[in-house]
């Protein structure tokens, strides 16, 4: 049974007993008055009369009710919905959105605990990456392609605005010269130089560019000689040079080259700090790559291609992105459920969330509260209420009838008592 319809009932209940009670006292009045008739008479008056004043009270909650003098006191809720919106919102406020409330709550529900056994079920991990799938397939379904591309675009020219390449440049290239950490990537770059050289392929390559260019410098003497054979011992003479030469710079922490890398280095950083042109060239850099068509392409495509893998990945039964999901969510769980510090730190962190936003979040739900019913017109508001505590209060014109009931035939009791201690005397002296 829904709330209107249970009104509905307890309303036509309450009505019932009244005109019962009223019927019941209009037929005593014709009827031979006798002791029963005057009892049964007191008790359908005292009925009627409790269900007439509970009603008053019942109503005059809700509407206004005429009558004169006490008229300007009916109504009582529509003519306080500024007063019952405030204090509404006042009592959520302090009662159960109190920062103390909040932290206290944290405190006794231990949420870290609760939410890694949750997410170390696998039913539930499963349960979570669904969902979460369904929201990713929603909003690529829902989605305006041209919107998406046209948000995605704004916020890469915002990114490029916002970024000074100077001086992020500046700040990677002393990072990685800090310390000659450079010269730990100049290091690996002369391994894997010397790895390309000592391939047969390269020395092949290096020596059909000798032969070829050989060929074209002197070609009378490509006649006389075998130019096959002079580019093999060219590029074995040339790969044994930089061999050696790189060798040298490996092995020599303080060789020219490596001074000509760092002179090279800190000379370009310098230029970086000072130099306007290089200012000029980092806005250069930022219209080029606001304006350039085939980035703006690349940025677009990104977006179309991330969108078409997604799509299709959701519609598999074997989803990567649902089993990382998945399996992101156990490791999460198991995390929680296995380091009591990090739940520890978890549930602080949550609490202190609780100090910093909890005032506000307070303030604005108390707002929201006391606005929505200010909004609300009269009819509507005791509308609410009553569909909300209507049965309730119906209950009070019921019982009014009945406790009145009961109280008029204890109160005729009461008016017949001088003649039942005659009927009494009578009784023991006859």
């Amino acid at each position: 049974m829904d709330k209107t319809s249970g009104l509905k009932k307890t309303k036509r209940l309450a009505l019932c007993l009244l005109i019962i009670a009223s019927v019941v006292f209009i037929s005593m009045l014709f009827l031979p008055q006798s002791l029963t008739v005057q009892a049964i008479k007191s008790v359908a008056e005292a009925s009627m009369v409790g269900a007439l004043a509970d009603w008053f009270a019942v109503s005059a909650l809700f509407h206004r009710i005429p009558l004169p003098l006490i008229g300007r006191h009916t109504a009582i809720i529509p003519r306080n919905k500024q007063r019952i919106a405030d204090n509404l919102g006042r009592f959520v406020e302090e009662k159960f959105l109190s920062t103390d409330s909040m932290i206290a709550l944290l405190r006794r529900q231990a949420p870290a605990e609760k939410l890694a056994g949750w997410l170390v079920i696998p039913d539930n991990a499963g349960q979570l990456s669904r969902l979460v799938c369904q929201l990713i397939a929603g909003f690529l379904n829902a989605g305006n392609d041209q919107h998406i591309r046209r948000f995605l675009r704004q916020g890469v020219l915002r990114a490029i605005d916002s970024v000074d390449f100077r001086h992020t440049a500046v700040l990677l290239l002393e990072s990685m010269t800090r310390e000659n950490r450079h010269q730990a990537l100049l290091d690996a770059l002369i391994e894997q130089v010397v790895r390309v050289l000592d391939n047969p392929e390269s020395r092949q390559f290096i020596a059909g560019q000798i032969s070829r260019w050989f060929r074209q410098e002197y070609p009378t003497m490509a006649r006389l000689v075998s130019v096959e054979w002079l580019g093999e011992k060219g590029a074995d003479k040339v790969t044994s040079m930089i061999d050696a030469l790189l060798l040298d710079v490996a092995q020599d922490q303080h060789h020219q080259l490596r001074d000509g890398v760092n002179r090279s280095v800190n000379r370009f950083i310098d230029a970086l700090k000072n130099d306007p042109q290089m200012q000029r060239r980092a806005e250069q850099l930022k219209t080029w790559l606001k304006e350039d068509e085939t980035f703006n392409q690349y940025t677009v495509g990104l977006w179309d291609d991330l969108r078409r893998w997604l799509t299709e990945d959701m519609q598999r039964e074997d989803s990567a992105t649902a089993r990382q999901i998945r399996q992101a969510t156990q490791w999460a769980g198991e995390a929680l459920q296995n380091d009591p510090q990090l739940r520890a730190s978890l549930n602080q962190h949550l609490e202190q969330a609780a100090l910093q936003a909890g005032p506000e979040f307070a303030r604005f739900l108390t707002r929201h509260i006391s606005d929505t019913i200010k909004s609300w017109d009269n009819r509507q508001l005791s509308a609410q209420i009553e569909q909300n505590i209507g049965r309730d209060l119906q209950f009070i014109r019921i019982n009014g009838t009945l406790v009145g009931g009961t109280l008029g035939l204890l109160l005729f009791g009461v008016s017949q008592l001088p003649l039942f201690i005659q009927y009494f005397r009578q009784w023991l002296g006859g």
